[in-house]
């Protein structure tokens, strides 16, 4: 923190480089922690000032971790100007680096502890005093000794209400300043109240003072919302924990040099070596070496990947006993890690229009309960009653009345339904989408890659004459087209491929299929055409999905391939359909093969023959009928069904831009995790009400029971504090609801 006390520093180009990116628009922008803020109005007023900045565009802060995303025009105002603003409204702002954010926790939990030990041990030594002054008060005791121990509390009291409670002074005075009622004005108000009314007993020694309570106050509100802090910290591990273990450092291989370089300073095309226990930073292909991944934190397969030669290298993933050398196809800025980082980042900075509600609420919420306040307490002055009674009645209903647990209701358990998303390989570009997905009524699926795995399988194998397989896995090893692919994949699977042959005068023809000669015979593979040009008999049947492999004249033999649906796919549809969403297919793919996929996983209502437009003016008619729809898909012909949909959904596996348009990435490819996806949605945005629901409740009950003088200050403290911890605890619930 200390390298960023200057403002300067964040103009700087090393800064720029560090942690400023730039938005599509061509905005800066960049994450940072404010620090001092413990309350909805703190975030409120902190985004107010950032909005009223000439040049910035955007500001999102999270209440649940202080993390603000801030977008802004570098030609209109410099990001040293930003900070400055923030500074002067009482906060303080350094840069977002999940690996010092442990550093900064700890900071602030160490000033938590010391604040909390001395009112601690300030409330703990006034419980004598009370307990001889409650003695007195049934036995006897004169004014004098009454005097003395009241003296005695003030004496106590004080450290508890000006040093553990001065962060309650400190956001309360800049919330004046900035012309906002916050929750720190009502407990600064409430137990400042009663510690100048006990002053003012003790000195006129008469009446009874209520020091204890003052200190017990500041000390229930201190500990509740250290209890706060320490629970919005851990849901927001999860999801800070992905980009805290990113490798600063990667081996980069020159010639027959080894060195270590700094993640930034890759380049696609550089060659990286990658060993044993390692993690990869950087996205890339083997291009050398073989071994296991473990991809579990990326994509929830618990399974380890084998990886050999032109397999992909995921960024995020680690080896388990690999060693190997990878060529980076990606730098460090574009990889899958990095984009996960931020993915994570944008959706924790948008509020769903549910929280937005909550917060509008709560930015009034304080201002109602000071007038309620205000007038009981002359309610009960006039009704009449004592002037001290009137006060402490007046006191209770300021400090009940907390707006904290409104204010969490929707961030906390928003933020619990991310982190368990993440876990499961479900990002949420924002946490909106939480909101919308919980109200869809109709889900939309891509046929080829979303329903079906996107590449050819075989499914019968018919031998008509006895070969060698090692030679047929030669020839389809020889190309990249899919159904060879297929066929060598199918071959490793059933086949002990223990020789390999070196295959001379390969060509690949397109449109047809692979020929070879070994050993001066002609070999080849492929479809009915290639087998026709070459004078083989196949038969009759002669379509797309069959494969053929002949050894000079003679058919030896066939192959049939499909698509077939991704493991699990009809459950999860099931699923769908059980939460009471209707499911349909749409694909450019022809009607047979169509139904053939829907009739294996379950869908009813399939539309074939589709081009682009077509299935974006699909959607746009659902939408017309009054549907909140989601679409899946993967590829660029998606693109249109993907932006006009309500929640677009891309698979992990599908093309990049498919990903940048949509709104949801299934990092596993499955449709599993669409399904998971939606149980989740549904659960946070029904743990979302339930919140608000308790919090609406909570101050129903407890406003009008203070109000008419049934709360003492010590309980009502107590109430607030549990009143918060409360919706916490509920949010908490989404990891062992969701099964």
């Amino acid at each position: 923190s200390e390298q960023f006390e200057a403002s300067s520093n964040f103009d700087s180009p090393a800064f720029r480089e560090r942690f400023i990116t730039t938005t599509k628009e061509g905005f800066a922008q960049v994450s940072l922690i404010i620090e001092g803020i413990h309350c909805a109005a703190c975030v409120w007023l902190n985004e107010k000032a950032l909005h009223k900045m000439a040049g910035v565009v955007e500001a999102h802060i999270n209440y649940t971790n202080n993390k603000a995303r801030i977008t802004w025009d570098a030609g209109t105002v410099k990001l040293s100007s930003i900070i400055d603003m923030i500074r002067a409204i009482g906060y303080n702002a350094f840069p977002y680096d999940a690996t010092l954010q442990e550093e900064r926790a700890n900071k602030e939990r160490k000033d938590y502890y010391l604040r909390m030990a001395v009112a601690t041990f300030a409330t703990m030594n006034m419980m004598w005093v009370a307990i001889a002054q409650y003695a007195g008060y049934f036995t006897g005791i004169t004014q004098e000794i009454k005097t003395i121990l009241n003296v005695a509390e003030w004496f106590l009291a004080t450290p508890v209400l000006f040093y553990s409670g001065w962060v309650f002074y400190r956001g309360a005075y800049y919330g004046l300043k900035n012309k906002a009622v916050t929750m720190d004005l009502l407990v600064v108000t409430g137990s400042s109240l009663a510690y100048v009314y006990s002053i003012y007993i003790t000195v006129l020694e008469k009446g009874e003072a209520y020091f204890d309570s003052v200190s017990m106050i500041i000390t229930f509100v201190l500990f509740g919302k250290f209890l706060e802090v320490l629970s919005r910290k851990n849901a927001a591990d999860t999801l800070d924990i992905i980009g805290k273990h990113v490798p600063r450092e990667v081996s980069i291989v020159e010639g027959e040099t080894i060195k270590e370089v700094n993640v930034n300073e890759v380049k696609v095309g550089d060659m990286i070596r990658i060993r044993t226990g390692e993690k990869a930073a950087i996205d890339g292909e083997v291009v050398s070496g073989e071994g296991s991944f473990d991809e579990s934190s990326l994509t929830g397969e618990s399974d380890p990947v084998f990886k050999r030669t032109g397999s992909s290298i995921i960024s995020g993933t680690t080896s388990i006993d690999a060693l190997l050398t990878y060529r980076a196809t990606k730098d460090f800025a574009h990889s899958t890690l990095s984009n996960l980082v931020n993915l994570l980042e944008n959706a924790m900075s948008h509020k769903p229009r549910i929280e937005q509600l909550a917060n509008r609420l709560s930015q009034h919420f304080s201002s109602t309960i000071l007038f309620l306040a205000i007038a009981t307490f002359w309610g009960w002055y006039f009704w009449p009653h004592t002037f001290d009674r009137a006060l402490m009645v007046g006191i209770s209903v300021i400090i009940i009345a907390c707006p904290c647990a409104l204010a969490l209701a929707t961030p906390v358990a928003t933020l619990v339904g991310l982190a368990l998303g993440a876990k499961r390989g479900i990002l949420f570009k924002s946490a909106a989408q939480i909101e919308t997905m919980a109200q869809a009524t109709m889900v939309v699926l891509d046929k080829t890659g979303t329903i079906t795995q996107g590449r050819p399988e075989v499914v019968y194998a018919t031998i008509h004459h006895r070969f060698g397989h090692s030679l047929l896995y030669a020839l389809v090893s020889s190309s990249k087209h899919p159904i060879s692919r297929g066929i060598a994949e199918y071959l490793e699977r059933t086949e002990n491929i223990s020789e390999t042959f070196a295959l001379e005068e390969v060509r690949e023809i397109p449109a047809r299929g692979v020929v070879a000669r070994s050993g001066g015979v002609m070999i080849a593979g492929g479809n009915a055409l290639l087998m026709q040009e070459m004078g083989v008999e196949v038969g009759l049947r002669s379509d797309k999905s069959l494969f053929y492999y002949a050894v000079g004249n003679e058919l030896t033999a066939t192959f049939e391939l499909r698509d077939l649906p991704k493991a699990g796919a009809a459950g999860s549809i099931q699923n769908l359909k059980n939460a009471g969403l209707r499911v349909v297919m749409l694909t450019g793919d022809h009607q047979a093969a169509a139904e053939r996929v829907a009739l294996e996983v379950g869908i009813d209502e399939v539309h074939a023959h589709l081009d682009p437009q077509e299935k974006a003016e699909f959607i746009a008619q659902a939408h017309n009928e009054g549907n909140v729809v989601i679409m899946a898909g993967d590829g660029v012909n998606d693109l249109l069904a993907l932006a006009n949909a309500d929640i677009g959904i891309a698979m992990g596996s599908g093309s990049d831009i498919a990903i940048e348009v949509s709104d949801v990435v299934l990092l596993n490819d499955s449709l599993t995790s669409l399904a998971e996806a939606h149980a989740i949605s549904r659960r946070t945005y029904r743990l979302i009400k339930q919140n608000l629901g308790i919090s609406l409740v909570y101050n129903s009950i407890t406003i009008p029971l203070a109000m008419s003088g049934y709360v003492i200050p010590l309980i009502a403290a107590i109430s607030m504090s549990f009143s918060s911890l409360l919706v916490v605890g509920n949010s908490m619930r989404v990891r062992w609801l969701y099964k």
